[in-house]
């Protein structure tokens, strides 16, 4: 097999660097040598008219550990078909270095070594599983070893490729054996017998040939492929394309590295590095939106890269935004929405936006933040995104004027409504703890928040530990009252936000007793109902009235939003 290596054979810019240390390439040929299977390869053929579309790479011979980097493949004299290896690179990698190559590596000095095997050692199976049958070692010659006692004929595993007969390989070694006893020069014989007949004649490599020219449909056999250890995902592939095709820039190094940075802006995001990826082919002029292999051409990973310091700016810029106004990892239920945003001030390119306090644009910094509340609220961003998103990306970039943000207008594209109805406020209304968009919809009650340099919890108003049916029942109730405390108590009018130090303060206080602690602003800040008692007595009256709050203020909030004196129109 390794004479098709470097020839017709090669890895495609997917794959990862080779890893194997010299004991993985050693228990590689100790298991040829037994004869154990080594498992399937998996090889893409690429037709001869395909072949320059995608990157290819050479098989590394000589392993160093100081450049262990794959070198580019020149195929411009190639008039065939190749093939790419999707699985398979490290054993046949260890296969190269084993039979033509070395492996270099540093320990304490820089050691030069190549794969030799002792003729002298009997294969006697070991009781590790682990341990080698046969003695193969990575050395720089073959010299016997000092700490070594065993006899020891050392033979460079490679020179076995020089003869086409196994007669022709024992009586090369002939004369170094004169020295030993029969028995050894008998061992010795049949192992190096053995070792011709594994390399040259033994069917060994068992393979799979994917002939599709579906770039995606092979990326997925790819995956599936490469599930042990790690399992690899699309964003890995896309990853190692784009690094494999950046001229000037490690794409791999700037896109974990912006990842990172996006993720620590205000109080912490989950940001992928997918959602990146997703937003360079977004941001970037005249590309599909697709996340998908066959978009990550060479050509198009050059415009990407080119426009790589604009994506990171206005990215960093939206998510900057939406902080401001109190969208954090739990609130942000589709993060894709905030790819329009960051096209927008692509387009906007306005110096200062997002810090601006002029009126002009804290009205429109508010229209932002309306769209993305109502489109999140509203599930626009669902299945089908990638259709959402050009629909929404068509949209901005057909305004002819860029100093409004276009809410009206995405809106009527996307079928849906710039405020809730009644029967959407219902349904919001009845949104329970620790779901999808409570804190969201928690988050909306508290526009004045200081979102910036404080954490906030999802809490039970009435606490939660008191509505098992043992302590409801203990309290009096009938069955009646029992059931309807229990349909109220983990909904949308029984939560609040609170800080992480007031919310361990507060623990499981009845609300009537921790209420009289508060100042005198906490009934207006958490929309609390004004009622008599707010004993536990009362709890149904409570949830009735601050349904009205709550329901009074999305209505405000799809109506207009307000701050200062400065206040958006429906």
């Amino acid at each position: 097999m390794t004479e098709y290596l470097n020839k017709t054979t090669f890895l495609p810019a997917i794959q990862r660097e080779y890893v194997w240390n010299t004991d993985a390439i050693e228990k590689l040929f100790d298991s040829i040598m037994c004869e154990y299977p080594i498992s399937t390869f998996l090889f893409w053929k690429i037709r001869e008219e395909n072949r320059n579309q995608w990157t290819a790479y050479e098989f590394i011979r000589d392993f160093n550990t100081d450049n262990p980097h794959n070198k580019e493949a020149n195929l411009a004299g190639v008039s065939h078909d190749i093939y790419l290896v999707l699985d398979g690179q490290q054993r046949l990698t260890s296969l190269l270095i084993g039979l033509k190559g070395s492996y270099k590596y540093f320990y304490y000095r820089w050691h030069k070594t190549k794969l030799y095997i002792n003729l002298l050692t009997s294969p006697i199976p070991p009781e590790n599983a682990q341990d080698l049958t046969y003695e193969f070692k990575f050395k720089p010659d073959n010299k016997a070893d000092q700490k070594n006692s065993n006899p020891q004929y050392w033979y460079l595993v490679g020179d076995i490729l020089n003869f086409e007969e196994a007669e022709d390989a024992k009586k090369s070694i002939k004369t170094d054996l004169a020295n030993f006893t029969e028995d050894q020069r008998d061992i010795a014989n049949s192992n190096i017998g053995k070792l011709f007949s594994r390399i040259h004649i033994a069917r060994t490599l068992n393979y799979y040939e994917e002939k599709s020219q579906n770039y995606d449909k092979v990326v997925e056999a790819f995956i599936r492929a490469n599930t042990g250890g790690i399992k690899l995902g699309y964003s890995d592939i896309l990853l190692s394309t784009a690094t494999a095709k950046w001229n000037k820039l490690n794409a791999r190094e700037e896109i974990h590295a912006f990842t990172d940075e996006i993720n620590s802006i205000g109080s912490g995001y989950s940001f992928e590095k997918d959602f990146v990826l997703k937003g360079c082919l977004y941001l970037t002029e005249n590309l599909p939106i697709q996340y998908k292999v066959q978009n990550f051409t060479r050509d198009n990973l050059a415009k990407i890269e080119d426009n790589w310091e604009i994506t990171k700016s206005c990215i960093e810029k939206a998510v900057k935004l939406v902080s401001k106004f109190g969208f954090n990892d739990k609130n942000l239920v589709s993060k894709g929405a905030l790819l329009p945003i960051a096209l927008y001030i692509k387009l906007l390119n306005k110096k200062n936006f997002i810090e601006s306090t002029a009126s002009t644009d804290v009205l429109n910094q508010l229209s932002i933040q309306r769209w993305l509340t109502i489109s999140l609220l509203k599930n626009a961003f669902g299945s089908s995104s990638d259709s959402t998103l050009k629909v929404v990306q068509d949209v901005i970039k057909d305004q002819t004027d860029y100093s409004v943000f276009p809410f009206e207008e995405i809106n009527k594209k996307l079928n849906i409504e710039s405020f809730f109805n009644d029967t959407e406020i219902e349904q919001l209304l009845s949104v329970n703890y620790g779901t999808k968009y409570s804190f969201l919809l928690l988050s909306l009650l508290y526009p004045d928040r200081d979102w910036k340099d404080n954490k906030y919890h999802e809490d039970h108003i009435f606490p939660k530990s008191e509505f098992t049916t043992s302590k409801l029942k203990q309290r009096g109730y009938d069955e009646k009252r029992i059931e309807e405390y229990k349909k109220c108590y983990n909904a949308l009018p029984n939560l609040q936000l609170l800080t992480d130090s007031e919310n361990l303060q507060k623990n499981a206080c009845e609300f009537d007793e921790w209420l009289v602690s508060r100042d005198s602003n906490y009934r207006s800040r958490h929309s609390i109902p004004d009622l008599e008692s707010y004993d536990f007595d009362h709890f149904t009256s409570f949830i009735q009235g601050r349904m009205e709050q709550i329901k009074s203020k999305l209505q405000q909030i799809t109506i207009g939003h307000k701050v200062g004196n400065l206040e958006i129109a429906g």
